[in-house]
């Protein structure tokens, strides 16, 4: 079975090359590497509630074009169903403020994480495979990086030039 994944959505959105100034182009290319890289060795995992999928149908475009994450989000669209290249993991959602699901940690250190963020490492905890989450330009996951760690959820920045100290 191929490794499992999570990436968040800015990934596709700066491999599409626009929308994200402070992304250079080592960056983009590096989100380019990384989506066809999932798209040939990995498992996508994503939530069975098609939260995240709706998310990415916000900023990508499912007819695959005109860049290298709009091709990404058609292939995820055209194999979201094959469990050999995505699985589809359920979550339980709570009604809290802070945490958007029992999935997400409940840990004093994650309190200001982004509740629309919350669904990639609650994806990641439920999968039970501690798969990381890959991130590009939200450098607020910098700051969160080690009490994801202690959680079993490894966060790649694909865009590591772009994050800087935030603690």
């Amino acid at each position: 079975m191929r490794p499992a994944i999570v990436v968040d959505t800015n990934v596709a959105i700066v491999a599409n090359n626009d929308e994200t100034p402070q992304a250079g182009i080592g960056c983009v290319r590096n989100c380019i590497r990384i989506l066809l890289h999932i798209r040939a060795e990995q498992r996508l995992l994503l939530d069975r509630d098609g939260l995240i999928l709706n998310e990415y149908r916000t900023y990508l475009s499912p007819i695959g074009q005109p860049g290298v994450g709009d091709a990404f989000f058609k292939w995820l669209w055209n194999n979201q169903a094959n469990p050999q290249l995505c699985q589809q993991i359920t979550l339980t959602p709570l009604a809290d403020d802070r945490r958007q699901f029992a999935d997400f940690p409940n840990d004093p250190d994650l309190l200001g994480f982004d509740p629309s963020d919350q669904k990639f490492v609650a994806v990641a905890i439920a999968s039970g495979e501690h798969p990381p989450v890959v991130e590009a330009t939200d450098t607020k996951w910098w700051s969160y990086r080690e009490a994801l760690a202690r959680h079993e959820v490894p966060v790649e920045f694909v865009c590591p030039e772009l994050m800087t100290p935030h603690e």
